[in-house]
Protein backbone atom coordinates (compact mmCIF):
# COMPACT_ATOMS: atom_id res chain seq x y z
CA UNK A 1 0.00 0.00 0.00
CA UNK A 2 1.72 3.34 -1.04
CA UNK A 3 -0.52 5.58 1.18
CA UNK A 4 -3.46 5.25 3.66
CA UNK A 5 -4.02 7.81 6.03
CA UNK A 6 -6.92 9.84 7.94
CA UNK A 7 -6.40 13.30 6.63
CA UNK A 8 -8.12 17.04 6.98
CA UNK A 9 -9.36 18.86 4.20
CA UNK A 10 -9.64 22.66 4.50
CA UNK A 11 -12.67 24.43 4.62
CA UNK A 12 -14.36 27.13 5.86
CA UNK A 13 -12.19 28.03 8.59
CA UNK A 14 -12.92 24.06 9.83
CA UNK A 15 -12.59 20.99 7.34
CA UNK A 16 -13.16 17.51 6.47
CA UNK A 17 -11.78 14.26 7.72
CA UNK A 18 -11.14 12.14 5.31
CA UNK A 19 -9.29 8.39 4.64
CA UNK A 20 -7.22 8.55 1.82
CA UNK A 21 -6.19 5.07 0.42
CA UNK A 22 -4.17 4.52 -2.27
CA UNK A 23 -2.89 0.96 -3.49
CA UNK A 24 0.35 2.71 -5.81
CA UNK A 25 1.70 6.09 -6.23
CA UNK A 26 -0.16 6.08 -9.97
CA UNK A 27 -3.86 4.78 -8.89
CA UNK A 28 -6.72 7.04 -10.05
CA UNK A 29 -9.04 8.10 -7.07
CA UNK A 30 -12.19 7.93 -6.54
CA UNK A 31 -14.26 10.13 -3.78
CA UNK A 32 -17.48 8.79 -1.81
CA UNK A 33 -19.53 11.43 -0.72
CA UNK A 34 -20.74 9.16 2.20
CA UNK A 35 -18.47 7.04 4.45
CA UNK A 36 -20.87 4.11 5.05
CA UNK A 37 -20.61 0.39 4.83
CA UNK A 38 -21.91 0.31 1.92
CA UNK A 39 -19.66 2.63 0.25
CA UNK A 40 -16.68 1.51 2.42
CA UNK A 41 -17.47 -2.03 0.63
CA UNK A 42 -17.43 -0.33 -2.82
CA UNK A 43 -13.85 1.14 -1.57
CA UNK A 44 -12.34 -2.12 -0.96
CA UNK A 45 -13.17 -3.57 -4.33
CA UNK A 46 -11.37 -0.84 -5.82
CA UNK A 47 -8.14 -0.86 -4.05
CA UNK A 48 -8.19 -4.48 -4.67
CA UNK A 49 -8.25 -3.27 -8.06
CA UNK A 50 -5.54 -0.57 -7.49
CA UNK A 51 -7.49 2.22 -7.57
CA UNK A 52 -7.60 4.57 -4.86
CA UNK A 53 -10.19 5.74 -2.09
CA UNK A 54 -11.05 8.80 -0.70
CA UNK A 55 -14.11 8.22 2.05
CA UNK A 56 -15.27 11.26 3.03
CA UNK A 57 -18.46 11.97 5.11
CA UNK A 58 -20.11 15.30 4.12
CA UNK A 59 -22.79 15.54 6.55
CA UNK A 60 -26.61 15.18 5.48
CA UNK A 61 -26.15 12.01 3.00
CA UNK A 62 -26.67 9.07 4.59
CA UNK A 63 -28.20 5.52 3.27
CA UNK A 64 -32.58 5.98 3.00
CA UNK A 65 -32.37 9.62 3.23
CA UNK A 66 -32.77 10.13 0.13
CA UNK A 67 -31.06 13.70 0.36
CA UNK A 68 -32.95 16.91 -0.22
CA UNK A 69 -32.94 19.38 -3.09
CA UNK A 70 -31.81 22.23 -1.30
CA UNK A 71 -29.00 20.22 0.45
CA UNK A 72 -27.33 19.52 -3.01
CA UNK A 73 -25.47 22.65 -3.49
CA UNK A 74 -24.18 22.97 0.14
CA UNK A 75 -22.84 19.53 -0.16
CA UNK A 76 -21.57 20.07 -3.85
CA UNK A 77 -19.52 22.64 -2.05
CA UNK A 78 -18.03 20.26 0.11
CA UNK A 79 -17.36 17.24 -2.57
CA UNK A 80 -15.58 19.83 -4.64
CA UNK A 81 -13.42 20.82 -2.21
CA UNK A 82 -12.32 17.71 -1.52
CA UNK A 83 -11.57 17.45 -5.36
CA UNK A 84 -9.80 20.29 -5.63
CA UNK A 85 -7.78 19.28 -2.83
CA UNK A 86 -6.39 16.62 -3.94
CA UNK A 87 -5.52 18.44 -7.20
CA UNK A 88 -2.87 20.28 -4.63
CA UNK A 89 -1.39 17.06 -3.14
CA UNK A 90 1.81 15.96 -4.36
CA UNK A 91 0.83 12.30 -4.09
CA UNK A 92 -2.57 12.74 -5.74
CA UNK A 93 -2.04 15.98 -8.09
CA UNK A 94 -1.72 14.41 -11.45
CA UNK A 95 -3.83 10.98 -10.88
CA UNK A 96 -7.88 10.86 -12.74
CA UNK A 97 -10.23 11.25 -10.22
CA UNK A 98 -14.36 9.43 -9.95
CA UNK A 99 -16.70 10.24 -7.51
CA UNK A 100 -19.65 7.67 -6.41
CA UNK A 101 -22.27 9.00 -4.90
CA UNK A 102 -25.20 6.76 -3.62
CA UNK A 103 -28.84 7.50 -2.37
CA UNK A 104 -28.40 10.43 -1.22
CA UNK A 105 -25.04 11.81 -2.30
CA UNK A 106 -26.27 10.34 -6.03
CA UNK A 107 -27.51 14.14 -7.29
CA UNK A 108 -24.11 15.11 -5.54
CA UNK A 109 -22.06 13.49 -7.23
CA UNK A 110 -23.29 14.56 -10.68
CA UNK A 111 -23.21 18.34 -9.78
CA UNK A 112 -19.75 18.50 -8.62
CA UNK A 113 -18.94 15.90 -11.90
CA UNK A 114 -20.72 19.19 -13.99
CA UNK A 115 -18.67 21.71 -12.02
CA UNK A 116 -15.27 20.12 -12.07
CA UNK A 117 -15.32 18.98 -16.21
CA UNK A 118 -11.50 19.20 -16.24
CA UNK A 119 -10.70 17.15 -12.96
CA UNK A 120 -13.65 14.49 -12.96
CA UNK A 121 -12.69 11.98 -15.24
CA UNK A 122 -15.66 9.34 -14.33
CA UNK A 123 -18.87 9.31 -11.99
CA UNK A 124 -21.45 6.23 -10.40
CA UNK A 125 -24.72 7.23 -9.03
CA UNK A 126 -26.83 4.77 -7.08
CA UNK A 127 -30.58 5.25 -6.39
CA UNK A 128 -31.40 8.62 -4.64
CA UNK A 129 -32.74 10.99 -7.13
CA UNK A 130 -30.51 11.90 -9.59
CA UNK A 131 -32.80 14.50 -11.10
CA UNK A 132 -32.22 16.63 -7.72
CA UNK A 133 -29.33 17.61 -10.14
CA UNK A 134 -30.95 19.40 -12.18
CA UNK A 135 -29.76 20.65 -15.26
CA UNK A 136 -26.10 19.57 -14.11
CA UNK A 137 -27.07 15.96 -15.25
CA UNK A 138 -27.11 17.01 -19.04
CA UNK A 139 -23.50 19.39 -17.97
CA UNK A 140 -21.87 16.17 -16.97
CA UNK A 141 -18.98 15.32 -19.51
CA UNK A 142 -17.07 12.41 -17.91
CA UNK A 143 -18.76 8.95 -18.67
CA UNK A 144 -21.77 8.17 -15.79
CA UNK A 145 -23.25 5.51 -14.63
CA UNK A 146 -26.29 5.66 -13.29
CA UNK A 147 -27.43 2.44 -11.13
CA UNK A 148 -31.20 2.80 -10.60
CA UNK A 149 -33.91 0.57 -8.84
CA UNK A 150 -37.13 -1.14 -10.97
CA UNK A 151 -39.63 1.76 -11.53
CA UNK A 152 -37.24 4.26 -11.40
CA UNK A 153 -37.81 7.36 -14.21
CA UNK A 154 -34.62 7.26 -16.70
CA UNK A 155 -33.08 10.86 -16.87
CA UNK A 156 -33.21 11.92 -20.12
CA UNK A 157 -29.41 12.20 -20.43
CA UNK A 158 -26.73 10.54 -22.50
CA UNK A 159 -25.39 8.68 -19.43
CA UNK A 160 -25.16 5.07 -19.43
CA UNK A 161 -28.25 3.35 -16.82
CA UNK A 162 -28.35 0.09 -15.07
CA UNK A 163 -31.24 -1.35 -13.33
CA UNK A 164 -30.12 -2.97 -10.06
CA UNK A 165 -33.39 -4.12 -8.02
CA UNK A 166 -32.65 -2.86 -4.66
CA UNK A 167 -30.52 -0.22 -5.98
CA UNK A 168 -31.69 2.26 -3.27
CA UNK A 169 -31.24 0.68 0.01
CA UNK A 170 -27.84 -1.18 -0.07
CA UNK A 171 -27.35 -0.93 3.48
CA UNK A 172 -29.97 -4.00 3.69
CA UNK A 173 -29.65 -5.36 -0.27
CA UNK A 174 -26.89 -7.60 -0.06
CA UNK A 175 -27.41 -8.97 -3.69
CA UNK A 176 -27.37 -5.59 -4.68
CA UNK A 177 -24.49 -4.08 -2.69
CA UNK A 178 -22.83 -7.23 -4.60
CA UNK A 179 -23.87 -6.16 -8.05
CA UNK A 180 -23.27 -2.42 -7.45
CA UNK A 181 -19.66 -3.33 -6.32
CA UNK A 182 -19.27 -5.16 -9.80
CA UNK A 183 -21.06 -2.44 -12.02
CA UNK A 184 -18.90 0.31 -9.57
CA UNK A 185 -15.46 -1.30 -9.91
CA UNK A 186 -15.57 -2.19 -13.55
CA UNK A 187 -16.38 1.55 -14.95
CA UNK A 188 -13.97 2.84 -12.25
CA UNK A 189 -11.69 0.56 -13.41
CA UNK A 190 -12.24 1.53 -16.97
CA UNK A 191 -12.39 5.11 -16.86
CA UNK A 192 -10.16 5.95 -13.56
CA UNK A 193 -7.80 3.05 -12.74
CA UNK A 194 -4.69 3.17 -14.05
CA UNK A 195 -3.24 -0.33 -12.71
CA UNK A 196 -3.14 -3.48 -15.61
CA UNK A 197 -5.21 -5.48 -13.22
CA UNK A 198 -8.18 -8.25 -14.82
CA UNK A 199 -11.56 -6.60 -14.91
CA UNK A 200 -13.80 -8.53 -11.76
CA UNK A 201 -15.68 -11.71 -12.82
CA UNK A 202 -19.48 -11.76 -12.85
Amino acid sequence: MFLDEDLRVPLDGSGLDVRLTMPTRNSGVVVFAHDGEPERRVAEALQREHVGTVLVDLGGVDQGSGGSGSDVPVLAGRLAAVVDWLADQPATGGNPVGLFGADGGAAVALVVAAERPAAVRAVVSVGGHPDRAEDALTRVLAPALLVLEEGDEHPAAHQRVEVVPGAGRLAGEPDALDRVIRLASRWFHHHVGTAPVAPPTS
